[in-house]
């Protein structure tokens, strides 16, 4: 299933990818610092939501309250909330 995530608080305005029983692959960022956000979506490819959030949620950037990484565990537990 595809799902996209519109982000808050951050570069990168949103987030796309499939989720398929809970693993997530093909994570696309839309805006924000292009390369890292590539590295991210690259390394969780294959993972499950959970491991994801469990991994990346509460990551800050500079003085933000969350972050793109904080932003993608948001998505990901969203999704699999929604694929049920």
């Amino acid at each position: 299933m595809h799902y996209s995530y519109r982000t808050s608080g951050t570069c990168a305005s949103k987030i796309d990818f499939e989720i398929n029983d809970g693993v997530i692959t093909d994570v696309v960022f839309t805006n924000g610092c292009n390369g890292n956000l590539k590295a991210i979506g690259k390394l969780v490819d294959g993972w499950k939501a959970e491991d994801i959030a469990d991994k990346l949620a509460g990551n800050t950037c500079g003085f933000k309250p969350t972050s793109c990484a904080d932003q993608l565990a948001k998505a990901v537990l969203e999704a699999k909330a929604a694929e049920k």
